[in-house]
């Protein structure tokens, strides 16, 4: 089986996920920055300047506000369950992210390494993990087997561009958007497992009572109209 469709099977993401959350909110803590993480960070917070507007507005895909515009889009094209999911998906990736910093208490880049670029407006508050990528891979991934082939194909390019902006603005270390991206590929697989669930057991109810029972008022209707058989 391909890795894609492996990955199609909402457990083996919350596995997946799961895993990779726990490796890098423990490679992050303590402050440390890895050579090898630095220089990720380095060659992508070097890049020329000239970038950063496109980069700017890929990153709103990740912005908190992604998740009601996403969900609102979804809405006007009337699939109010994925909807629903986008948006629950979305600000939990949000809340949790703030629960996650909490936790491992690593600073930003520029606390950590000296020389960071930082573009627009600084970053507040603690590094690991990024919320941007968490919000952006629980979006794209609750709305990829809704789309078309173009669709998909845009929303696999754009996801993990978000994350790599975060590096370039200097807001985030690489593990601190592996570990979002990690947090997202959860959210995602828990929504997919309840929401089959639920459609099981709605399957099961629907199979054990496939009629309506009559109400009494219904009963009392039949018997003295002869509408019906009752």
């Amino acid at each position: 089986m391909t890795p894609p469709g492996v990955l199609a099977d909402p457990r083996v993401r919350l596995a997946a996920g799961t895993a990779a959350l726990l490796v890098t909110a423990m490679a992050a803590r303590g402050n440390r920055v890895g050579p090898g993480e630095a220089a990720a960070f380095r060659a992508i917070n070097d890049l020329p300047g000239w970038l950063y507007p496109p980069a700017w507005a890929v990153m709103q895909l990740g912005a908190l506000g992604a998740a009601p515009a996403a969900a609102g889009a979804a809405w006007l094209a009337g699939d109010r369950e994925l909807a629903g999911r986008l948006l629950a998906g979305g600000t939990s990736a949000w809340a949790l992210s703030k629960v996650a910093k909490r936790l491992v208490q690593r600073p930003r880049p520029a606390g950590l390494l000296p020389g960071t670029r930082r573009r627009g407006r600084d970053a507040v508050g603690l590094g690991y993990l990024s919320g941007h990528a968490g919000v952006a891979v629980v979006l794209g991934a609750t709305a990829l087997p809704r789309l078309g082939p173009g669709g998909r194909a845009l929303t696999l390019a754009a996801v993990p561009v978000v994350g790599l902006t975060r590096i370039y603005v200097g807001a985030h270390l690489p593990l601190d958007v592996a570990g979002g991206a990690a947090l997202g590929l959860i959210i995602d697989a828990a929504m997919a497992l309840v929401s089959a669930r639920t459609a099981g057991s709605a399957a099961q109810r629907s199979a054990r009572w496939p009629y309506t029972q009559p109400t009494t008022r219904d009963s009392r209707y039949c018997r003295s109209t002869g509408a019906c058989s009752c």
